[in-house]
């Protein structure tokens, strides 16, 4: 959590930034303004990033890409960097990523979003996004990671299957053991795929329910208590209540609040809201605090 503030920054949280770590995968969500100082102080460094996500071009959620695209070159990250962001907010693109002079050399790969759908798939598996609603136009993301299969020590064990022979069959499917054909599904057991799903800037709206749904860990904006929520409803923001009502209906197993509005002090409050609509783990984002993916089921 490098910053968990929403409008203006404050003195206890930063503008917006979110860094997730997915195996060899780092995803920079909505960096704004001192994002790259946040960073510093959290430990990451511009190598992690590989991907850089926006889901929108209000300024606590970008104003920060200008620092980290020029960190990306001043370090000479090596690896190309997948940068994301609406595409009806091209021109903004372009003016944070070239807003002073600097000697570009590392590869940023700008991959704008044109509509609701797969955006793209490679090792961590894929990323989704959904239109949210908001005055401009704005995109949640949604990560999945492939179903596997876990392998089952005891029924390797049973079918004579050991060492080398367990790649094997992973590979193949299919193994002969002893005269005995031994399938995969024999020796192991499905293994549902992790999800991750970052939603900030948003009223109520399908986009919502279907980038949450099945989420292990849901970031989600909540930017008003419910005593605001014509305020909310107004300026296109969720309620505490509202996030951890979705969080329940799509069966969410951790519930990250964030991006809280400036005149709230007590953030008991936000907790206590949502534990009157969500039964798992709620956590009240903090700058530079981490927040565990869950174990797997």
């Amino acid at each position: 959590m490098l910053g968990t503030g929403s409008q203006v920054a404050s003195r206890e949280r930063n503008q917006n930034g979110y860094f997730l770590r997915w195996d060899s995968e780092g995803f920079l969500f909505d960096p704004g303004e001192g994002t790259q100082r946040q960073m510093l102080y959290a430990g990451v460094a511009a190598g992690a990033i590989t991907r850089l996500c926006v889901t929108h071009f209000h300024g606590d959620h970008c104003l920060g890409v200008p620092g980290v695209v020029q960190r990306l070159s001043l370090d000479g990250v090596p690896h190309p960097v997948h940068a994301h962001y609406p595409a009806s907010g091209q021109e903004y693109f372009t003016r944070l990523r070239y807003a002073a002079s600097f000697f570009e050399r590392a590869e940023l790969r700008e991959e704008p979003i044109e509509e609701d759908g797969l955006l793209s798939v490679g090792s961590f598996g894929q990323l989704w996004v959904r239109r949210l609603e908001h005055p401009v136009e704005a995109f949640g993301y949604q990560l999945v990671e492939p179903d596997g299969r876990r392998m089952l020590p005891d029924q390797l064990a049973a079918y004579g299957v050991h060492g080398p022979a367990i790649g094997r069959l992973q590979a193949a499917g299919s193994l002969v053991v002893d005269g005995r054909t031994v399938t995969v599904e024999q020796v192991s057991e499905p293994r549902r795929g992790q999800r991750f799903a970052f939603v900030m800037d948003t009223r109520l709206c399908e986009g919502v329910f279907r980038l949450a749904d099945g989420a292990d860990l849901l970031v989600i904006e909540s930017t008003y208590l419910s005593s605001e929520a014509t305020l909310a409803r107004n300026f296109g923001h969720l309620t505490a209540r509202q996030a951890a009502r979705v969080a329940q209906e799509c069966g969410v197993r951790t519930l990250v609040l964030t991006h809280f509005s400036q005149r709230y002090t007590e953030m008991k409050l936000f907790e206590e809201e949502a534990r009157a609509e969500f039964d798992g783990e709620v956590v009240i984002a903090a700058d530079l605090t981490r927040v565990a993916v869950p174990p797997r089921r």
